[in-house]
């Protein structure tokens, strides 16, 4: 959830029980007043600290021994992101030693933030990507509605993700011959209901053509908006 960007405290297990009410460290990271987004890799125990207007990404590592949060490393460029999205782990390409994606919002662009770790071996990384939670749910609604629980169902990445088949979408249909229309008088044949002329016909046609030759117009012209676009990118980059 969104916070003031700032301070940064991490609240977790306290003494014998769960103590939410101070917290176990504190971390002064600007003096701006912006939105902190947090992002956290429960895999790596690693959290990504994104302020909006900001230009960085800090990350920290979160141990269960004091002093509990150890600074890593800051990621910086030129432009503030006016927002930031994250990549669910099983999206990231293993091959690469990828372990983070952002997705930075510009003002007319989405920008990724790509992290890799540098490894020599080109060997499946098994400290880098244990198994993480996966797309299927380990309850269904009205089991937690219930007041079940359930540890998340995690997925290996060894082979890289692959999405599973979609489970069977059971829709009741109702048949259409059913539902009959009320007895009555059928109506008279309007004029609507009258076959068109020959000129109707050609008039229509025409119509047709000059609005096809239009949208071929205006797809070719968004063509080229989009490859001047990414020159533009390109010689920004």
């Amino acid at each position: 959830m969104p916070c003031p960007w700032g301070w940064f405290a991490v609240t977790a297990c306290g003494g014998a029980g769960n103590n939410f009410e101070e917290p176990v460290a504190l971390q002064e990271m600007d003096t701006s007043n912006g939105v902190l987004l947090p992002f956290y890799d429960p895999d790596s125990s690693i959290i990504y600290l994104c302020g909006k207007g900001d230009s960085s990404i800090r990350y920290f590592e979160i141990t269960e021994e004091p002093p509990f949060v150890h600074y890593l490393n800051t990621f910086s460029s030129k432009e503030p992101q006016r927002g930031m999205g994250f990549m669910p782990k099983r999206g990231l390409d293993v091959s690469k030693c990828e372990i983070a994606r952002f997705y930075k919002l510009h003002e007319r662009k989405c920008e990724p933030i790509i992290m890799t770790v540098p490894r020599k071996s080109d060997l499946f990384q098994d400290d880098l990507y244990p198994d993480t939670p996966g797309p299927e749910p380990a309850l269904e609604a009205d089991e937690w509605l219930s007041g079940q629980d359930a540890e998340p169902v995690l997925i290996s990445l060894r082979d890289g993700y692959v999405p599973p088949k979609h489970r069977e979408l059971r829709v009741t249909k109702r048949n259409i011959l059913d539902v009959r229309p009320p007895s009555g008088p059928r109506r008279s044949q309007s004029a609507s209901d009258a076959p068109l002329s020959q000129h109707t016909l050609e008039t229509l046609l025409e119509e047709i053509k000059a609005l096809r030759e239009q949208v071929q117009a205006q797809e070719q012209r968004i063509t080229a908006l989009e490859n001047m676009l990414c020159e533009l990118v390109d010689d920004t980059d």
